[in-house]
């Protein structure tokens, strides 16, 4: 027999080097957590929102020290037993020898070994606890739906608030008891009390006690785990095309898991029985049993059912069924009240009745007029071109869409704030000095009315009635500077603030009339104040950056802005919020604001659909699969809280918009005073909200399925919709074509109001089926309404349009010429528009941009379409005249020109256009539409394209503008040598 083989020990060196090395760690970890936490505290403490920071903290604590104390202490107190009542002898079997070398290395280190297991299990314990945070709150806090699940006659706050909760106990209790009886294996079988080589019994009485109270406790909670899987058949996905329980699993699987409580529940008294009989055959037989059983009325028998009794019939046997899963899918995404109108039907081609049509254009006096030519998602370049002033500047690549009444009448405006763009430093800027404490805002607003562009040289430009530094115009700015905003970016942080008497540093704004600049000094109320030397080695220690405490800019005067994107300052006061991806700034009694919506979400809402947070957002926008939506699972989610976000100060202020909605109460109740009341928000704000686009995005999803009421048309899927692909982008993939804000009047209403809306084609096809529409007038707010085609009638979807309007033989040829070596075509947002109570409108920009560096779209057609009728001209007044007639356009706003030459142009109302520039004569043509004339056109096209690429790589507006009206001269003359007629100077909107 060999002799033990001693385990080596460290030296006293080693010992001291290692120890020194896990104290470093460890103090470094601790400094930089510590540190983590305090700047959150400052930020938190700074905003006002100190009760969520105390408050979630409080909780993660909790939960982490409960479930690390029971994990890491239960478990350890297992092994601890197991050590403890170990046998005296054992016999020295070959088994035991080689487990002597075990038992001599744990002896001398039994407590180290304990302690350290109980840590380590703990902690894993610990850290997983307190990511459920949320889960405990709305539990402790939860508060009755006032509905109850049409199978068990449960409140819904049970499945939403409680049951989680009651999951996550179970969870944790059998990993408690699994990790219990595997230490006690462990320790048993080293310490002799399991022996599985030796002859004889294989089981100490004490090891088989403590593993038959464990193997008891496993079983017992099994038994409970079965009770609670009755309630979760309201999230079954058995149904395949809807959620919720089905036939299968209310008529076979529920009894069946009644059945499995009893027999896991006698499995279990077997167990704890065995503390007494000491034998194993029982509960083995018992345990057998359980099993069997499990196999059989839990697997077998289901399947049995679903296959034989609910698939032959499946329409009639789960009709029931279907009609709670549509009742509560609709409740969950908040589409109990959508109001469904039958659209009349169309007429097509030469079909079309245009007396009556060229009536209802000529009466239409709210949604023609407010046509919008410009499409916020393409025009960021135009912004940045006309309105960056200076390159420390920029402009989102998406601008927004908001409406203003100026002199009694409403526009809708697409807008958008000069923002810091630290990106576009130039190398010389790039210093911590600069980036950090000399350009730390933007300035200004801009916006332009989203039905109008210029006319003059350079026309086709947005008409800016907002714009320049300090900001001028019809939207009045007081407060203008922007301190934080989508640009700016979380680590960009800026250090502001001058002593008193101290020079001004921070850039402000280019100087009136020169090449100087005008300073400033911020003197808001955000930022965290740092002018003791603790605070600047603080932010010294969490930025790594040494300058806190070596610069001169940094004084007792001064404050850190950090965390400056309004998206992630709402979601760090309310982490309990889902933020939509689209904040957009408003003017509110003078002050740059941006508006924010937040969603509270569950995904444990019984009897409704499942969907991925992130994906079902997403559009041909955002990206294939992406949004700034996390991608998880949710099935309720309302619009609870609307956010705004000060772009000098920083101040965040949450408004209760959803008054009935439980999850918010909850969350209202776990942090109160955190969430203002409805009636705290100003007029002026309510005037600025709009319908969210991501809720909306995953609405129009679900109706796409759920707007069938009857269960056997939802099972047999005749009736679905789909979200139509975009057809402006250029690419192989399916990108749903995102919604859309446009000012119109609804069918049957008069007025014009604010709405997003979406078309909705047939399942699998082009064609048009449906128009969905979400009020965002503060009288209607939330009102969405349907409007459903006649399922007898093709009428054409996006993609057909679309399709149309690239075969149409003028496009065709204009296309041709516009994507050239030197510029390209740009399809704007293809809007459906519903005109009177029978007919649908497409109308669509069309822009050229030049491919060089500098350049940008500029409208240079626009597009319509009705009832397979294409008009495409200069202005939208003309589109509409070859469609309907003469006089249909008559109502448009581009039937009078808009603006003047962006240069010269002083802020003018929408309302009081500027006269249009008359064209140049158009070179004399032979008539044959080719020869000396039109090859001279040609050439005149080549040379001004030349030019504006030259002027566009230089810079030079003036010489860009020069060139663009050469290029629609050149292109006149072209026209005119082909035969065509010459058309107006500029298109004008």
């Amino acid at each position: 027999m060999r002799p033990p083989v001693s385990v080596p020990t460290l030296s006293r060196r080693a010992k001291v080097v290692i120890g020194s090395i896990a104290v470093l760690l460890v103090l470094f970890t601790a400094i930089g957590t510590l540190t983590n936490v305090y700047v959150d505290y400052l930020w938190f403490d700074e905003t006002g929102y100190t009760e969520v920071f105390w408050t979630e903290l409080q909780t993660r604590a909790l939960l982490f020290a409960v479930a690390g104390v029971a994990t890491g202490g239960l478990t350890a107190l297992a092994i601890y037993l197991a050590y403890r009542f170990r046998p005296a002898f054992r016999p020295m079997s070959l088994e035991q020898q080689n487990l002597e070398r075990y038992r001599q290395s744990l002896e001398p280190r039994r407590t180290l070994v304990l302690s350290a297991v109980a840590v380590v299990v703990g902690l894993f314990a610990g850290f997983t606890a307190q990511g459920s945070w949320q889960t405990w709150l709305t539990f402790r806090n939860s508060v009755p739906f006032g509905d109850t699940d049409p199978q068990f006659g449960l409140d819904l706050s049970f499945f939403v608030f409680e049951y989680p909760f009651y999951r996550l106990l179970l969870s944790f209790g059998l990993a408690i008891v699994l990790l219990s009886l595997i230490g006690s294996l462990l320790t048993h079988y080293v310490f002799g009390g399991l022996r599985l080589q030796t002859p004889g019994q294989k089981l100490t009485g004490a090891a088989m006690v403590q593993l038959s109270v464990l193997l008891g406790l496993f079983v017992a909670l099994k038994a409970l785990a079965y009770w609670f899987d009755r309630y979760e058949l309201v999230y079954s996905d058995r149904g395949e095309l809807f959620s919720g329980a089905s036939y299968t699993d209310v008529n076979a699987l529920l009894p069946a898991k009644t059945i499995l409580v009893f027999a896991a529940a006698f499995c279990a008294v077997a167990f704890f029985a065995n503390v007494v009989v000491r034998n194993f055959r029982l509960p083995a037989a018992a345990l057998v049993l359980l099993l069997l059983s499990s196999l059989v009325i839990g697997v077998a028998y289901p399947a049995i059912v679903q296959q034989f009794v609910v698939r032959p019939s499946a329409n009639e046997r789960e009709a029931d069924y279907i009609e709670r899963a549509i009742a509560s899918t609709r409740q969950a995404y908040g589409l109990t009240d959508v109001e469904y109108d039958d659209f009349a039907q169309e007429a097509t081609g030469d079909d079309v009745d245009t007396d009556a049509a060229l009536a209802q254009l000529r009466a239409d006096d709210a949604t023609i007029p407010n046509a919008r030519l410009l499409d916020p998602n393409v025009l960021a370049g135009t912004f940045t071109a006309r309105q960056q002033i200076r390159n420390v500047y920029g402009f989102p690549e998406k601008l927004d869409i908001d409406r203003y009444t100026i002199n009694g009448e409403v526009r809708d405006y697409v807008v958008a704030v000069r923002e810091l763009d630290s990106d576009s430093l130039s190398e010389n800027q790039d210093t911590w000095i600069n980036r950090h404490t000399v350009y730390t805002h933007g300035n200004g607003f801009v916006a332009a009315p989203a039905n109008q562009v210029v006319a003059g040289a350079e026309g086709g430009e947005p008409n800016f009635t907002s714009r320049d530094l300090p900001t001028t115009g019809d939207i009045e700015v007081e407060q203008g500077r922007i301190y934080y905003g989508e640009l700016i970016g979380n680590d960009n942080y800026s250090v502001v603030g001058a002593p008193e008497g101290g020079d001004a540093r921070e850039f402000d704004r280019p100087e009136d009339g020169s090449d100087g600049e005008v300073n400033n000094t911020y003197d808001g109320e955000g930022g965290v104040a740092i002018g003791s030397f603790f605070r600047q080695l603080t932010f010294a220690i969490y930025y790594r950056e040494r300058n806190f405490l070596l610069s001169g800019a940094v004084n007792d005067a001064s404050k850190v802005l950090y965390v400056r994107d309004p998206r992630e300052r709402v979601e760090k006061a309310a982490p309990f919020l889902e933020v939509d991806g689209d904040p957009y700034p408003a003017v509110i009694d003078g002050r740059v604001t941006w508006i924010l919506d937040g969603y509270t979400t569950s995904d444990a809402y019984p009897y409704s659909e499942r969907m991925e947070l992130g994906e079902a957002a997403a559009d041909a926008l955002t990206g294939v699969g992406t949004s700034a939506l996390p991608n998880e699972q949710f099935n309720y989610i309302r619009n609870s809280v609307k956010a705004t976000v000060d772009a000098y100060t920083g101040e965040v202020v949450l408004y209760e918009w959803d008054q009935d909605d439980p999850v918010l109460q909850a969350y209202q109740a776990a942090f109160p005073g955190t969430v203002q009341p409805k009636d705290e928000m100003s007029q002026e704000l309510v005037e600025h909200v709009r319908y969210p686009e991501d809720l909306f995005k995953l609405q129009r999803d679900i109706l796409t399925r759920y707007h069938v009421s009857n269960p056997s048309d939802f099972y047999s899927q005749n009736d679905r919709w789909a979200v139509p692909s975009d057809p402006t982008q250029d690419t192989q993939t399916e990108e749903a074509q995102p919604p859309y804000y446009i000012l119109a009047a609804r069918p049957g209403e008069e007025d014009a109001t604010f709405q997003l809306t979406s078309a909705l084609n047939a399942f699998r096809r082009q064609n048009l089926s449906a128009f969905i529409s979400a009020s965002s007038d503060p009288e209607t707010y939330g009102a969405i309404q349907v409007l459903r085609l006649p399922g007898n009638t093709p009428f054409r979807g996006p993609q057909q349009v679309q399709q149309s309007f690239n075969t149409d033989d003028e496009v065709a040829q204009d296309l041709t010429l516009f994507n050239s070596r030197d510029s390209r075509a740009v399809f704007g947002n293809l809007l459906t528009l519903p005109i009177g109570g029978n007919g649908l409108l497409y109308v669509q920009p069309l822009y050229v941009q030049g491919t060089g560096e500098n350049s940008f779209p500029l409208l240079r057609k626009v597009l319509v379409n009705y009832g397979g009728r294409v008009g495409y001209a200069d202005t939208l007044s003309e589109a509409l005249d070859q469609v309907f007639g003469a006089g249909a356009g008559v109502t448009a706003t581009d039937s009078d020109d808009a603006g003047t030459t962006p240069d010269t142009q002083e802020p003018t109302p929408p309302t009081e256009p500027a006269p249009p520039t008359e064209p140049a004569p158009p070179p004399a043509d032979d008539g044959s539409g080719s020869g000396p004339a039109l090859d001279q056109a040609v050439q005149d096209l080549d040379a001004a394209l030349q030019r504006l690429e030259d002027a566009q790589r230089a810079g030079d507006f003036a010489a860009q503008g020069q060139a663009l009206e050469d290029l629609q001269r050149a292109a006149e003359a072209y026209e005119a040598a082909k035969g065509g007629a010459a058309a107006p100077a500029e298109p004008t909107g």
